[in-house]
């Protein structure tokens, strides 16, 4: 596949190593950063170009007439637009992805203000000619509303349109969990109620779970449940049933405003804006939120504001040392729990896991939301995982057993590869946990894996693809 990249920040960079890294994938990366094009290409077998990657002569330079994809992935809103209607009309590329930030080209002619449906396009898009789009800030904003709905959440995946989701947590001392077996802990759910603990990490090394291994104080822990059951299942594990009803945001941009817009009618919700004219534009625009003037820096504001009582403080301005900061500080303070946005990958290995309980990166959640429509194979979502050492995958496998190696078949007559594990399998509103090996997958099962070892992705992949007589050759 030959494939156009546009854009050489952490996003375009992550998502060219990906794909170089794929047999059969021709790359060209576009930038106007030539010092970063040089790097990139000094690390990874693809093709580099200096130039505007909305010039209709670049993309020509580039090669863009015989191209396949086009990932338009720069900081630019209109660059990337422009850029795919080019691509449809003057070069005819087939797939056209933009990565959007604007929140105003993604409602446009939307008329609910309810959740957006990732699948459609709004008007704005389709007239630019993209077939697909990827928003950072939306994704985060849903991200970061899935933590402060689960409180013991480090991370909060859905899938099968959110049908069954992942969760990642830390077993803690006083958790009823710890000490008990796997055996012990599925036996202990409700009757109608299944989980599946699909990896355990301990001291970052990881355990695959057993019937017999036991859960430590200081666990990671992995587990897929039915959406509608897990607040349940973090009570029987956790015997934690505490809400978060005091949510103060600090930043309000536009990650911030959807969020306390998204959850206001649900929690107490106090935001920091240090931007006069855009407080007084919050204030407006949200019904049920306090809106403070002032920094989230200011130790005097935070202990007016009984910082002591606050069970979740999200750091999420656009500057990493500021939300860094102020999370250490809100925590220091005696919130009890601190959730920041950090940008720089490298700031972000540095806090995981101290002061700061979590620490979110958009571009890792961005990077993941555009694996999802490169990946080959019908995969409907991808979720990095352990700053990106594992994966979480959903796929849809489809034919039968002539033109599938999957469909027809039980899940233990499957040969997985190694470092592969079956999470779930969703059919239709029924959800079934992976360790049931004696399931026979049918055509459109949704399938969720763990993949704990990134390059058996290949293998993964030629065992979703289906032969040629399914297309009836």
């Amino acid at each position: 596949m030959k494939i156009l990249i546009l854009g050489s920040g952490q996003v375009g960079s992550a998502i060219a190593q990906e794909l170089a890294a794929m047999p059969d994938n021709d790359v060209t990366i576009v930038d106007t950063d030539e010092s970063a094009l040089k790097n990139i290409g000094s690390r990874l077998d693809v093709r580099t170009l200096v130039g505007n990657g909305a010039s209709p002569m670049i993309m020509e330079q580039a090669g863009a007439r015989d191209t396949d994809m086009l990932l338009a992935l720069t900081r630019s809103d209109e660059t990337n637009l422009v850029a795919c209607k080019l691509a449809a009309d003057l070069f005819n590329i087939p797939q056209r992805i933009a990565r959007v930030r604007l929140a105003d080209y993604q409602d446009f002619g939307i008329e609910s203000e309810d959740e957006i449906d990732e699948d459609a396009l709004s008007s704005s898009l389709k007239a630019f000619e993209v077939t697909d789009s990827i928003h950072p800030e939306h994704l985060v904003t849903e991200h970061l509303a899935g933590l402060l709905s689960h409180v013991r959440a480090l991370q909060l995946l859905p899938f099968a349109h959110d049908k069954v989701r992942m969760v990642i947590t830390q077993a803690q001392a006083q958790d009823w969990l710890v000490g008990k077996t796997i055996f012990q802990a599925n036996a202990q759910l409700p009757e109608n109620i299944d989980c599946q603990i699909c990896a355990i990490y301990r001291n970052t090394r990881l355990i695959v779970p057993q019937p017999e291994t036991v859960i430590a104080e200081g666990d990671e822990i992995a587990f897929m449940a039915d959406s509608r059951h897990m607040a349940a299942v973090m009570y029987v594990f956790f015997e934690y049933n505490r809400s978060n009803h005091r949510v103060m945001i600090a930043g309000g941009g536009n990650v911030g405003y959807r969020l306390a817009k998204k959850m206001e009618h649900k929690f107490n919700i106090k935001i920091i804006e240090n931007h006069l004219p855009r407080a007084e534009w919050l204030s407006d625009k949200l019904d049920n939120t306090l809106v403070l003037h002032g920094s989230a820096t200011d130790e005097d504001l935070l202990s007016r504001e009984y910082i002591d009582e606050i069970d979740v403080f999200c750091a999420i301005t656009n500057d990493d040392e500021n939300n860094i900061m102020a999370g250490l500080l809100a925590k220091n303070l005696g919130a009890k729990r601190v959730i920041t946005i950090i940008n720089r990958s490298r700031y972000v290995d540095l806090l995981t896991g101290n002061q700061i309980d979590i620490v979110v990166s958009p571009h890792q959640i961005t990077i993941g939301s555009v694996l999802a429509h490169v990946r080959r194979g019908d995969v409907a979502a991808v979720y990095p995982l352990r700053r990106g050492t594992a994966e979480a995958i959903e796929v849809v496998v489809h034919g039968d057993r002539k033109t599938s190696s999957l469909v027809g078949r039980r899940v233990n007559e499957v040969k997985w590869p190694a470092g592969c594990h079956i999470a779930a399998i969703v059919r239709g509103e029924e959800v079934i946990m992976g360790r049931h090996h004696d399931t026979e997958l049918q055509d459109g099962d949704h399938i969720v894996f763990f993949v704990s070892r990134r390059r058996v992705l290949r293998e993964l992949e030629k065992l979703i693809q289906v032969k040629m007589g399914f297309f009836g050759l």
